[in-house]
């Protein structure tokens, strides 16, 4: 029987596990902190292929330098000296033109596609947890903060999907929890949501009752680039396999780069807490010109929104919880805002050009999957699938073909 080791705990590490599983191939998943200890814990959970698009787009050019100079603002970068990071941005604002956006949109669409069958298969295939059908309410202040969004959901049927959305003229049978400061709203169908780190956990305890083993708390250092690759332990330990998976997010570089994968990952940090409120919310509520998502979760409503540009081990910024309040708090009603549990920080790998890092290194038998920046969630099970294709087979999916590590 073949060996993996599947370096990363996360959604996407996990379901390449699984897939490595039902191919045949024994795996090993190893993780420096633990299962769903990443961005796939506090996230919002959202399996929405109708909205997995582009990050960059030609918006960026009139909201990024405001944002820059409002502390509130959804879009965060840090004034400081910091030569990659800004590197980084000048790549990513290139990317913010309609050309890119749709040739990026064009790459994503076939992976959209298959996105929630995945989880399909996981569930039909014994993982032990759930995800569960919209709609989401979408909410607008004014008719002019909708144009965006209504931009961006033509371009996505544009390209083949169907997302289903219709205008609500009241939306508070669906959201109790919107103001009367929203003015309009739509609501969008086909897509899905579940909670995150309670089905991350799921899975890897799917993986382990099929045989695989979990090692928690230990840090990979190394993967050393010989005929079979050898992993190198914290510990000291060195570990041989047949084939070695690095799915470690914003942390990816620090293995990945000397295996011949160039392209730069960023920590794009998103920030949530969960709130009680006065009427339970049963459905996902977007508030897009704020880049604010929330979702019902364990008997409360979290609440998801900004993009940091930090490292992914920088300190928690009490600051960006702040932010995220003060744009949201006249659009909810019977929201307690300042009855905020969870407060979490992810660290979200983002690429230039908004598209994964998923196939094989320079390195023989090594491979990557990652850099999905918010959509690592909804994309983890079709990128499980498809990677795992490849290393048992050597085939590569068209859907993940434009997502080479090496370009």
């Amino acid at each position: 029987m073949a060996r993996s080791i599947v370096i990363g705990a996360g959604m996407v590490g996990l379901a390449t596990a699984w897939h490595l599983q039902e191919r045949g191939v024994e795996v090993t998943v190893i993780d420096r902190v633990g299962v769903a200890a990443g961005s796939s814990w506090g996230n919002a959970g959202w399996l929405t292929p109708g909205k997995t698009i582009p990050l960059a787009d030609p918006s960026l050019w009139t909201y990024g330098p405001k944002a820059l100079l409002d502390p509130d603002a959804a879009l965060h970068v840090p004034f400081r000296v910091d030569a990659g990071l800004w590197s980084f941005l000048a790549q990513f604002a290139a990317h913010g033109t309609n050309r890119a956006w749709d040739k990026t949109m064009a790459d994503l669409t076939p992976i959209d596609r298959i996105a929630l069958e995945c989880f399909d298969e996981l569930t039909d295939g014994g993982v032990d947890a759930w995800t569960r059908e919209g709609p989401f309410v979408i909410g607008f202040r004014e008719e002019a903060h909708s144009k965006g969004f209504l931009h961006e959901v033509e371009g996505v049927i544009r390209h083949g999907q169907e997302v289903p959305f219709e205008r609500l003229d009241d939306p508070s049978g669906l959201a109790p929890v919107l103001s009367d400061a929203v003015k309009v709203a739509y609501r969008l169908e086909n897509q899905r949501f579940l909670e995150p780190a309670p089905f991350v956990e799921a899975l890897a305890a799917a993986v382990a009752e099929r045989g695989g083993e979990l090692i928690t708390g230990l840090e990979v250092t190394d993967v050393a680039s010989t005929r079979r690759p050898v992993v190198a332990l914290s510990n000291g330990e060195r570990v041989e396999a047949d084939s070695v998976v690095i799915a470690t997010g914003a942390w990816m570089p620090k293995l990945a780069r000397s295996l011949g994968v160039r392209t730069r990952v960023q920590a794009g940090r998103g920030y949530s807490f969960t709130v009680g409120t006065a009427v339970p919310q049963e459905h996902p509520v977007y508030l897009p010109f704020q880049r604010i998502a929330c979702t019902p979760y364990q008997g409360r409503f979290r609440i998801a929104g900004t993009m940091e540009f930090r490292g992914p081990d920088e300190p928690f910024q009490p600051r960006r919880i702040q932010a995220i309040i003060a744009q949201a708090r006249e659009l909810f009603t019977g929201v307690d805002l300042d009855d905020r549990q969870d407060e979490w920080v992810g660290s979200r790998p983002v690429t230039p050009d908004g598209l994964p890092l998923v196939g094989a290194t320079r390195a023989p038998n090594v491979y990557v999957a990652g850099g999905h920046g918010m959509w690592g969630i909804v994309l983890g099970p079709a990128t499980g699938k498809l990677l795992a294709e490849q290393i048992t087979t050597g085939r590569v999916d068209p859907a993940i073909r434009p997502f080479d590590p090496l370009r």
